[in-house]
C-alpha cells in the first residue's frame, strides 16, 4: 500500500485504470530506458517490452538501464531485469525480436489498452503506426534528436497519423560525385554503403535513395561508363565464394576503375588525380595485421588494417550471403543483404571500403565509430532530452486513458532560450493520407484454396460494388489491375499472401472511392467458403480536389498547404531571434507568455505553433 499510496493521491480514479492496463513498449534504447522507468514507477500493470538490438558499449552514456557487463546482451531482456526491481508489483514481458515479425500481427496488438513508440528509424515507426491503426489501439509516438524532441498521440479516425505528414527525405548525392569525383568522406561512405555493399550483397545501385540522378542527362557518356563498372562487378559477383573472390573485388574498384578514372585527365586538371592501389603490394605489407583490429573503433585505421577489415569482412558477409541463398531456395526468404549500423559485418565491411576509397582520392581517413554515425545519419543524442520526452510521453498518456483525447497536445522540444517546451492541438487526419485515409477491414481466407479471382469477383464486385478499374497491390507491388490479370488463376499462397499480410484495393473510376486496406486472417481449410469479408462495409468517395483560383500570379488565399496540413511546422530563425529579443526586453506580449494548466501538468501553449517535426 505505502508504494501506491502518492499515485493514488496524484492520480485519483485515473489510477485504476493505470494498474488494469496492459501496454506496449516498442524499443528499449534511448527514450526507450526513460519511459519504462516511467511507466513502472507510475504503476502499469502490465509492460510488453520489443527491441531487437543488443547493448553496445556507446549506449552507456545515456541508457542508464544498461552497465559494461551487458554488452552483447538483448537490450529488452536487460532493461526488463533493470525495471522489475523498481517495482515488482508490475508484469514486464521482454520479447528480444522485430517488432515486425509476424507473431506480432493485428491480434496481438489489439491486446494492448495503448502503445509507445521509442523507435530509431523510420521504417519501423511506419510499421507500428499502420499495426496500431489497424488493431484500433491509440499510440504515443515519440522520437529525439538532438537537443529537440516530439511527442505525438495518434488515435485511428481521430488524429492523423505518423505517415500524414511527408516525413524529411534522406540527402542524396549525384551519382558522378559518388562514383569519379568524391571529395568528402562522407562521399566515399555513401559510395561504400550505397554502391559496392548492394552492388554485391544486395541490390542494384539504381534503387538506391541516396544516389541523384538527375544531373544524369548531362554526363550520359560517363553514366554509361558506370553502368558497365557495375556489370563488370555483378559478373564479379557470381565468383562468390572461390580462392580468388577477394582479390578480384579489390582489383576492380580499387585498381582498375581507378585507372579508368586516371585516363580521363581532363577531370585532373584542377584536382589531384587519384592513386589506384596494388592487391600484392598491400597484402604482403598487412600480412602482420590481425582481424581483430576491427573492434578498436575509435582510431583511425592505417591502409593495412583497412586491408585486413576488407578482407575479413567480406569472408564473412559472403558465408552469410551463402547461407541466405540456401535459405531463399528452400523458404523463399530474400537472399540480399541489407546495410545495419548495429550489424558489425556489415558495419566492417562499409568502413573499411569507405577508408580505403578515401586513401585512392586523398580523402582524410575516419575511425569506424565515426562512419557508423554518418552511415547510420546518427545525431548524437542527449540524456536530458530521452528524460523530458519520455516524460511527456506518460501525461500525454493519462488523457488517452481518460478518454479526453480533446486535452491531449503534440508536444515539441527544442534549444531555444525563450521557449523549450511548445505545443499544439492535435490535428484531425489528413483524408489524402495513404495510411490513415483509408478504409480498413480484415478478410478471412484459406490461402491454399483461395485465388486471386475470388478476391475480385466475389468480394470487391459482387459484395463491395466495385466497377473495371481498379487495382490490388501488396508490399510487393500490383497484382491485379485491368491490364495485369495473369496471377487471377493463382492461389493466395502461391502469391505469398498469407496471415497478417496486407493487401491494397486502389480505385480508379472516375469519381473514386478511398483507398481500401485488406489485413489477412486465416480461416479453417474445413469451411466450404474460402474467402469471407465478415463487416458490411461502407466506403466513401475520395475527396474533389478544389481548383485553385487564378490569381493573376498572385496569392492572396491561405497559407501553403503542404499534404493536406496548413499550419506551418517550424518557426524561421528571424522569427526565433524577434521572440528572443522581445523575451529580453520584458516586452513579451502576454499571448506568448501564458502557460495553460492541462490535466494538473504544465505545458507551456504555443499560438504560433512553433512545432518540430521529427523522424
Amino acid at each position: 500500500m505505502g508504494r501506491e499510496r502518492f499515485p493514488k493521491q496524484s492520480l485519483g480514479a485515473l489510477y485504476g485504470k493505470i494498474k488494469t492496463s496492459k501496454v506496449l513498449m516498442v524499443g528499449a534504447g534511448g527514450i526507450g530506458c526513460e519511459l519504462l522507468k516511467n511507466l513502472v514507477l507510475t504503476g502499469f500493470g502490465e509492460i510488453h517490452i520489443v527491441d531487437l538490438d543488443t547493448i553496445d558499449l556507446s549506449n552507456l552514456n545515456r541508457q542508464f538501464l544498461f552497465r559494461y557487463e551487458h554488452i552483447k546482451k538483448s537490450k529488452a531482456l536487460i532493461a526488463k531485469e533493470a525495471a522489475s526491481k523498481f517495482n515488482p508489483h508490475v508484469k514486464l514481458e521482454a520479447h528480444h525480436a522485430n517488432i515486425k515479425d509476424p507473431q506480432f500481427n493485428v491480434g496481438w496488438f489489439q491486446g494492448f489498452t495503448l502503445v509507445f513508440n521509442a523507435l530509431d528509424n523510420l521504417e519501423a515507426r511506419r510499421h507500428v503506426n499502420k499495426m496500431c491503426l489497424a488493431a484500433n489501439i491509440p499510440l504515443v509516438e515519440s522520437g529525439t534528436t538532438g537537443f529537440n524532441g516530439q511527442v505525438q498521440v495518434i488515435k485511428k479516425g481521430a488524429t492523423e497519423c505518423y505517415d500524414c505528414n511527408t516525413k524529411e527525405v534522406p540527402k542524396s548525392f549525384p551519382v558522378c560525385t559518388i562514383r569519379s569525383t568524391p571529395s568528402q568522406p562522407i562521399h566515399c561512405i555513401v559510395w561504400a554503403k550505397s554502391y559496392l555493399f548492394t552492388e554485391v550483397f544486395g541490390t542494384s545501385e539504381d534503387d538506391s535513395p541516396e544516389f541523384d540522378h538527375t544531373e544524369d542527362s548531362a554526363n550520359a557518356n560517363e553514366i554509361e561508363k558506370l553502368r558497365q563498372e557495375s556489370q563488370a562487378l555483378k559478373s564479379i559477383r557470381e565468383s562468390m565464394g572461390s580462392d580468388k573472390f577477394s582479390r578480384r573485388i579489390f582489383e576492380k574498384v580499387f585498381k582498375d576503375d581507378i585507372e579508368r578514372l586516371q585516363s580521363m585527365e581532363d577531370m585532373w586538371k584542377t584536382r589531384k588525380p587519384p592513386a589506384a592501389l596494388d592487391y600484392d603490394s598491400v597484402s604482403t605489407e598487412a600480412k602482420a595485421v590481425d582481424p581483430t583490429v576491427s573492434q578498436r573503433d575509435q582510431t583511425a585505421w592505417s591502409l593495412q588494417e583497412n586491408f585486413v577489415v576488407f578482407s575479413d569482412s567480406l569472408e564473412r558477409l559472403t558465408a552469410r550471403k551463402k547461407q541466405a541463398q540456401a535459405a531463399a531456395i528452400k523458404g523463399g526468404t530474400p537472399a540480399d543483404l541489407t546495410f545495419d549500423k548495429d550489424d558489425e559485418d556489415t558495419l566492417d565491411f562499409v568502413a573499411a571500403s569507405a577508408n580505403l576509397r578515401s586513401i585512392i582520392f586523398g580523402i582524410e581517413t575516419r575511425s569506424k565509430f565515426d562512419i557508423k554515425q554518418m552511415a547510420g545519419n546518427i545525431i548524437p543524442a542527449i540524456a536530458t532530452t530521452n528524460a523530458m520526452t519520455a516524460a511527456l510521453c506518460v501525461l500525454q498518456s493519462f488523457k488517452v486513458l481518460r478518454g479526453d483525447l480533446a486535452k491531449a497536445r503534440m508536444v515539441f522540444l527544442e534549444r531555444s532560450t525563450a521557449r523549450v517546451i511548445n505545443s499544439e492541438a492535435l490535428r484531425p487526419p489528413n483524408p489524402n493520407c495513404d495510411v490513415c485515409g483509408v478504409v480498413q477491414a480484415r478478410l478471412q481466407v484459406d490461402p491454399s484454396r483461395t485465388t486471386l479471382n475470388d478476391l475480385v469477383e466475389k468480394v470487391l464486385r459482387k459484395q463491395l460494388g466495385y466497377g473495371d478499374e481498379f487495382s490490388v497491390n501488396n508490399e510487393v507491388g500490383t497484382l491485379y489491375d485491368p491490364e495485369l490479370d495473369d496471377n487471377l488463376s493463382k492461389k493466395f499462397g502461391d502469391l505469398g499472401i498469407k496471415a497478417d499480410s496486407f493487401l491494397t484495393i486502389i480505385d480508379d473510376d472516375d469519381e473514386p472511392r478511398v483507398n481500401l486496406s485488406l489485413s489477412i486472417t486465416e480461416k479453417s481449410s474445413e469451411d466450404p467458403n474460402p474467402i469471407l469479408l465478415p463487416e458490411i462495409l461502407e466506403i466513401p468517395r475520395k475527396p474533389k480536389t478544389a481548383k485553385p483560383a487564378n490569381t493573376n500570379g498572385a496569392t492572396n488565399g491561405p497559407a501553403e498547404i503542404t499534404n493536406g496540413v496548413g499550419a506551418k511546422r517550424k518557426r524561421t530563425a528571424d522569427e526565433d531571434l524577434d521572440q528572443n529579443q522581445a523575451s529580453k526586453r520584458g516586452k513579451a506580449s502576454d499571448e506568448s507568455s501564458k502557460a495553460n494548466k492541462i490535466d494538473d501538468s504544465l505545458v507551456i501553449d504555443d499560438s504560433e505553433s512553433g512545432a518540430i517535426v521529427l523522424d
